[in-house]
């Protein structure tokens, strides 16, 4: 090998990027301090960014710093899923061994990582392809995360300009979540290849609002920074006049400096165009090393040594004679067992050099090689290098069975936008192989059924639709039922996914068209069942689900029938059966345990939690919760199956009166960018909470971004119920009866309401009522009793599925001290502080002074500690009326009975916030984030009294909260 050559035209003096270096340092003190960050480093191509990032990270890792780095390739965007990530792996198992990387994460969580290199062993056999991908991501995160807990990482991405879909999103969801590990990642990408349909823009877009994310872009040299970089090249200080003209030539960018000092001192004959620039470097080259650079430009910016030999079919001599002038001249590089083009320019100008009959004969030629011995390039490479070669070499019988191939690797990897990428190069190619279905066993309505899936799982809803569009249109349902049954369900959820209406049909036609029990059916009912459920049709959805559980046990699918129970466990719980969903759900807990199948375990889980709060028992429901918090993190499965206990969790701490821990689980749980449905679900008792404290904005904010300020009625009655309360909530903290009146209204006229038998929805919505129409029977007095009428008329059908509903309907029939018991009872404060208000109104107008005082006294508190403002202005425009007397004033009275208020975790922010510390130093020490830090802080202002920090400190000091 040629390792001991070395190139002459590159500066061993680093020149300029001072200020750029205090950047990166300044990101790494900060992830050092336990507050992971990120940067973004932009410039031109040739501009110096590896240069740059190559000087940090030495200097870092003099300090102790774990550097990891991998660089995207532009095969990525021919379906080459997680390239960098893979090389950081890789890297990784060089350095420490598989079984040492497959230790720091959970059990059999390697098996996750074998889908990107093949040391970690088999991949589980388990495909789950919704939540497959989620998994990944997390188990990735948490092998950062461990890693970082034994010394500060950094993590170098490269050329993320070339990133894949899959890479994209592996890299927003980790900007997104590594939140206090001492964790800097650089990411490096050519700003002027961003054009505006790049599918990079959007992605910096978003990661700029990311806290803790900056961006760098790199400038062009000065002309002194120029002359710097020619005197370290020649050794010598140049003349005036030589920088002069090299810095107009090159404009400041440092390859092209090179360049031109590659052609001397003369710089007045300089081509007109870079291409030429760069491509003179190796036009001076022997042909010899001419003729394998182009070879080598096909196999991309690194080829192996074992490869490039193969290819050009020269021996080890003749390869390295050939390459020793290219080296001697920096073209390429050597590293290891592999040489690299210096540049990417450099690689791209040689392979545009290359004539049509040698471009498609050498690409031939690499698909070939690398197909006769696999092992050429490196793991998991293979399939995908032999579709580029195929397909750049204009061979279509090749390129089609290849891109197949390739297809079903990335589906593999969990990477399905990748996948969906080859399916549409496989579709294209189809009409130009006569026998193109022998050639792979597929059909092409086969290939156009797993696009659609792939797009589905990738939120591709658009072309998803497309695929399943093209491939009815081939099937005939007569003779092939079950595709078409199975292709119409996958519509529905697509078209569920689109947040459009008209799913129903669909589900109903698929159920039609499988009519004896199979397979086919029980999974079209499943999905038919469940929607059915949602819709509030909850009989025909149980009926229907019962049996499909009795065809998977017929099966002998227990898999299938642990998941049906739990769908079954749904319906018993919306049907008022409660304490029936809890034992459906443990018999489904006892299946998914049987089979080891965590996925099923999990969502028992998150719907027992569900169940336990409805039936009041949400100190419960809050302890089994953290066990599933617990348990999703160490099946690595919390950004799914997490972010759905978490929001059950949420809710129950809300019921408690919880709050400030209700929405810093919501918090977490949405920094985990969990899937549409379950974030809907967050954002609305985020907004719930938001009613309550009386923060108006952030409440019209969550009712945009959930759908809620259109009144279009949502086809699950879940979410359209929760989106009419909140609607209510809204125009009343707005002071807008009337509105509020017609939504109640609305509710109530739709002839299939779904005044769904769960307490936190119809029977909520009921009490709700009641005090709308109360609020508004000044303004619309006739409006307002027809309303309340006709909710007397629906609240007579329904039945109490246990005291949760039997509060709810206490507070309905104005049985306020009943009610306001029966919430002291199941540990409720805010409905209990609004029912004792109604009481306290109630003994008012019968004369019972006293009565009222003492009832508005003990809301006022409850609501303080909540600090509801809203209804703290209730009882105290009521106490004005009444004439009674309660405590008035701030939510927390500055004195030193005033501590107990203050959460723990308020405490420890308030000694920081005492002590100075930012809200970035107190994320970093407390290991939270800062957007919680901020939350806590105006929490802590709130309870003092007070305006600013400084303030607040001042109080904490005066009330010797820290001794």
């Amino acid at each position: 090998m040629l390792a001991d050559m070395v190139g002459r035209m590159v500066s061993p003096v680093f020149v300029g990027r001072q200020a750029e270096l205090r950047t990166l340092s300044d990101a790494f003190e900060q992830a050092r301090k336990q507050a992971a960050s990120a940067v973004l480093l932009g410039g031109e191509a040739g501009g110096g960014k590896t240069r740059l990032v190559l000087r940090f990270t030495d200097e870092a890792a003099d300090t102790g710093a774990h550097i990891l780095a991998g660089g995207c390739v532009e095969l990525s965007t021919e379906g080459l899923a997680y390239a960098p990530f893979t090389a950081a792996l890789r890297q990784l198992v060089r350095e420490m061994g598989a079984a040492e990387v497959a230790a720091l994460l959970p059990e059999g969580a390697a098996r996750d990582l074998a889908r990107l290199l093949p040391e970690f062993g088999e991949p589980s056999g388990e495909r789950e392809t919704e939540t497959g991908r989620a998994r990944l991501f997390e188990q990735i995160l948490t092998l950062l995360e461990r890693l970082a807990e034994r010394r500060p990482v950094i993590l170098v991405i490269e050329d993320i300009h070339w990133a894949d879909r899959s890479s994209r999103d592996l890299i927003a969801f980790l900007s997104r979540n590594l939140r206090t590990a001492p964790i800097l990642m650089i990411m490096t990408f050519r700003s002027d290849e961003l054009h505006r349909q790049h599918p990079l823009r959007p992605v910096l877009a978003e990661l700029m609002r990311v806290e803790g994310v900056a961006r760098i872009d790199l400038p062009r040299l000065s002309e002194s920074e120029v002359a710097a970089q020619i005197a370290g090249i020649r050794g010598d200080a140049p003349e005036a006049a030589v920088v002069r003209k090299v810095y107009q030539r090159s404009e400041g960018i440092p390859l092209f400096v090179e360049a031109l000092m590659e052609r001397g001192d003369d710089c007045s004959s300089v081509p007109d165009s870079l291409q030429d620039l760069i491509i003179g470097s190796v036009e001076r080259l022997p042909e010899d090393s001419q003729r394998v650079l182009r070879v080598a430009s096909a196999g991309g910016n690194r080829v192996g040594h074992e490869l490039l030999a193969a290819v050009t079919g020269l021996s080890d001599i003749d390869l390295e004679n050939a390459l020793r002038p290219a080296i001697a001249g920096n073209v390429m590089l050597v590293d290891g067992r592999a040489y690299v083009f210096r540049h990417a320019l450099i690689r791209e100008a040689v392979h545009e050099e290359m004539l049509p009959g040698e471009h498609n004969r050498i690409h031939a030629r690499f698909a070939e090689e690398i197909d006769r011995d696999r092992k050429l390039v490196p793991p998991g490479r293979a399939a995908i290098e032999i579709a580029h070669h195929w397909y750049s070499a204009r061979d279509h019988l090749w390129a089609l069975t290849s891109a197949w191939e390739a297809a079903g690797k990335a589906a593999d990897a969990f990477a399905y936008t990748e996948q969906m990428q080859l399916l549409e190069r496989v579709l294209s190619l189809w009409d130009r192989v006569p026998d193109a279905a022998e050639r792979i066993g597929a059909d092409h309505v086969g290939i156009l059924e797993r696009a659609s899936e792939a797009a589905a799982i990738s939120g591709e809803v658009e072309r998803g639709l497309k695929f399943v569009k093209g491939a009815l249109a081939e099937l005939d349902e007569a003779a092939e039922p079950e595709r078409v049954a199975y292709l119409l369900v996958r519509r529905a959820q697509l078209t569920i996914d689109r947040g459009r209406r008209g799913a129903l049909p669909d589900l109903r036609y698929a159920e039609r068209l499988v009519p004896a029990p199979s397979a086919a059916r029980a999974q079209v009912l499943s999905r038919l069942g469940s929607f059915l459920m949602f819709s509030n049709e909850t009989d025909e959805g149980t009926v229907l689900t019962e049996e499909a559980l009795q065809i998977a046990r017929d099966l002998g699918d227990v898999c299938m029938e642990a998941d049906l129970l739990c769908t079954l466990a749904l319906g018993h719980s919306l049907a008022g059966d409660l304490e029936g969903a809890l034992r459906t759900n443990e018999r489904a807990m006892e299946a998914a345990t049987e089979l080891g199948n965590q996925r099923i375990v999990l969502r028992t889980i998150g719907n027992k939690v569900d169940a336990l709060n409805n039936l009041g028992r949400s100190e419960e429901a809050v302890a089994l919760a953290l066990e599933g918090d617990a348990l999703a993190r160490e099946y690595g499965r919390y950004r799914v199956s997490g972010a759905f206990i978490a929001n059950n969790r949420a809710e129950a701490l809300e019921a408690l009166g919880r709050w400030d821990e209700a929405m810093e689980v919501i918090e977490q749980a949405l920094a985990l960018d969990p899937i549409p449905k379950i974030r809907g679900h967050l954002r609305r008792l985020r907004g719930q909470l938001a009613a309550g404290r009386g923060e108006v904005e952030l409440m019209e904010q969550v009712l945009a971004e959930v759908g809620a300020l259109q009144n279009e009625r949502d086809e699950y009655a879940q979410e359209w119920l929760t989106n009419l309360r909140l609607r209510v909530e809204l125009h009343l903290l707005r002071g807008r009866p009337g509105p509020a009146l017609d939504d109640v209204e609305e509710m109530l006229r739709v002839g299939d309401m779904p005044h769904s038998n769960k307490a936190m929805l119809g029977w909520q919505f009921m009490a709700q009522a009641r005090l709308t129409c109360e609020v508004a029977a000044a303004a619309h007095p006739e409006r307002a009793r027809e309303v309340w009428h006709r909710a007397q008329g629906l609240f007579a059908t329904m039945k109490s599925d246990g005291p949760v509903a039997d509060a709810f309907g206490l507070m309905f029939t104005g049985e306020h001290d009943a009610a306001a018991e029966a919430w002291q009872r199941l540990g409720r404060p805010y409905p209990r502080a609004r029912s004792l208000t109604h009481a306290a109104a109630a003994r008012a107008k019968a004369g019972d002074r006293d009565g009222a005082a003492a009832r508005l006294t003990e809301a006022r508190a409850i609501a303080a500690g909540l600090r509801a403002r809203p209804l703290m202005g209730e009882i105290e425009a009521l106490a004005r009326r009444v004439g009674v007397t309660v405590t008035a004033g701030p939510a927390a009275p500055v004195d030193a009975s005033a501590a107990p208020d203050l959460t723990p975790r308020e405490l420890e922010v308030l000694r920081l916030v005492a002590l100075g510390r930012s809200n970035r130093d107190i994320a970093g020490e407390l290991f939270i984030s800062a957007k919680t830090v901020s939350v806590h802080v105006s929490n802590i202002l709130g309870k003092l009294a007070v305006s600013t920090r400084g303030e607040a400190a001042a109080a904490a000091h005066r009330l010797s909260l820290f001794t």
